[in-house]
């Protein structure tokens, strides 16, 4: 497996989007956050979406200069709307307005309609605990994910994310689907040339499928579902993560008159590609408003501690909280470089052929 080192490879994403039509600062900051995900060993979100942002911007669907309409604003509250421009600047001013009214009022946040993708939740949670801060986040996303009892892909894959600073070496981050997996993972096992496991998705008769690409066919046709947290039975709390979905889809929707289900497949009636109408839900919570900010530390510090020191299962010899695996992988990532895998690197010959870019040396 090759490697790029962080900086050349970050470079060369800010450089594309640029050439794409995104300005600089707003390209600045989409690659920092593509490079936060593979810093965190979260491959399925980084260098290996680029190609996504970038077919979308040049087929039209989402544009590469970003207009925020702010459509109300009271106090500790906003509501804006998107205008189908680049989600990762959309978060980014989403979570820094939601933290500069928690500095006023103790709690601040911001609801957001028509946006895009926005690649990883933790890094606009992690925005809030680098300002001494809770932050928490959510976005819905295209049909992906069947209903507890159901076979048709309503939900998206929703994810959950709560970060909180700590007295540790890293903040507590939360970031996760709330289906058993996310659609990018089962994009990545497509690049690795890899089956999709047994009981992660389902067809319209409810069999397992486990055919990667098919299953990505399959998913934009809504001939098959990803399965919420528990799988197909309740036993086993399917309706648990079949809850949750449509807990971030009422946060991510009803809040900013936005779009949910169906309308966010991306498509116009008759078929034809469309910008997806993503919504998002952002919140900080102002630590020192509710209590003296190094005891909190402290304590969510030692709630970390505890369970990491709790007695393990036989055959395992650690127990991590969240936020910790990625901490070491970063460490690991800034020091190897980024692994690109031969189709990953296809990808990215693409965009410099097309772009005329000089290419990298992998």
């Amino acid at each position: 497996m090759k490697r790029l080192p962080v900086e050349t490879l970050k470079a060369f994403m800010e450089e594309v989007f640029i050439r794409i039509g995104v300005p600089a600062e707003d390209a600045r900051i989409c690659s920092d956050i593509l490079i936060a995900s593979d810093l965190r060993g979260i491959e399925s979100h980084g260098i290996g979406r680029l190609k996504m942002y970038y077919d979308r911007i040049r087929s039209g669907i989402q544009n590469p200069l970003t207009k925020i309409e702010v459509l109300r604003d009271k106090a500790a509250t906003a509501v804006w709307d998107g205008n189908h421009g680049m989600g990762h600047v959309i978060a980014f001013r989403a979570m820094e307005t939601a933290i500069s009214k928690a500095r006023q009022f103790g709690l601040g946040a911001v609801a957001v309609r028509n946006s895009t993708h926005f690649g990883i939740c933790g890094y606009y949670a992690k925005m809030a605990c680098e300002a001494d801060m809770i932050g928490l986040n959510f976005t819905n996303a295209r049909p992906s994910v069947c209903p507890t009892h159901g076979v048709q892909p309503l939900l998206g894959t929703n994810p959950i994310c709560f970060g909180a600073p700590t007295d540790l070496d890293f903040p507590f981050i939360y970031d996760a689907a709330t289906s058993i997996s996310q659609r990018g993972k089962i994009e990545q096992f497509a690049r690795e040339e890899k089956p999709t496991p047994s009981g992660w998705a389902i067809d319209l008769e409810g069999n397992s499928h486990t055919e990667t690409n098919k299953l990505l066919v399959d998913l934009v046709k809504q001939t098959a579902s990803l399965l919420p947290i528990g799988g197909t039975e309740e036993l086993a709390g399917s309706h648990k993560g079949y809850g949750l979905s449509t807990m971030v889809e009422i946060l991510c929707a009803a809040l900013q008159n936005g779009s949910f289900l169906n309308q966010l497949l991306g498509k116009t009636e008759d078929g034809k590609p469309a910008p997806y109408k993503l919504g998002h839900f952002f919140l900080a919570v102002n630590i020192d408003f509710f209590t003296d900010l190094d005891e909190f530390k402290k304590t969510s510090g030692a709630i970390c501690r505890e369970l990491q020191n709790s007695l393990r299962r036989p055959g395992h010899e650690r127990i991590w909280v969240a936020g910790e695996k990625e901490y070491e992988k970063e460490l690991e990532i800034r020091q190897l470089g980024v692994p690109i895998i031969p189709n990953l690197q296809k990808a990215i010959e693409t965009m410099q052929r097309e772009l005329g870019l000089a290419p990298l040396d992998i």
